[in-house]
């Protein structure tokens, strides 16, 4: 066991892709705990208390707790998967991503890559919806859960 550990370190393809995972993990473990700017984070902790079990007490579970935190990897991974499910989904409507599926490695590629495009406007409609819905929530009774929403 040992052994296969030293040897990560040996192989500089594999060191190299292993330090790069963990740098990506150590910037995600940060941005857990990194709130967005503008939040009462007491007051969105009072919201969430008195609305627990409901819907977004479930998107709350899927993100890890980033979504009652409102951290800035709040959104974790469900614009990826949402990107995923869509472009299968799509895939059996659409001819063009059923050749691509066919297609082998360069169509996998391809849909890979449409992936990272759903996931990009995904995770910028789910966030402009999330700042919305938050500037209007009801006022908690430790005050705004953001003070000064802008225009």
């Amino acid at each position: 066991m040992i052994e296969s550990l030293q040897n990560i370190f040996r192989i500089e393809d594999l060191r190299r892709r292993v330090l790069f995972t963990l740098g990506l993990l150590a910037v995600y473990r940060v941005g857990k705990y990194i709130p967005l700017p503008g939040i009462d984070a007491s007051a969105l902790q009072e919201w969430f208390a008195s609305n627990a079990g409901g819907v977004f007490g479930m998107v709350d579970v899927f993100t890890g707790g980033n979504f009652s935190k409102m951290t800035i990897f709040g959104l974790g991974i469900m614009p990826y998967i949402s990107a995923s499910i869509i472009l299968q989904l799509l895939a059996v409507v659409w001819p063009y991503l059923e050749r691509l599926q066919k297609e082998g490695e360069v169509g996998r590629r391809k849909i890979t890559q449409y992936t990272r495009y759903g996931t990009v406007i995904l995770s910028a409609l789910q966030s402009f919806g999330i700042a919305f819905w938050v500037s209007n929530l009801p006022v908690a009774s430790t005050g705004p859960i953001v003070p000064d929403p802008g225009p």
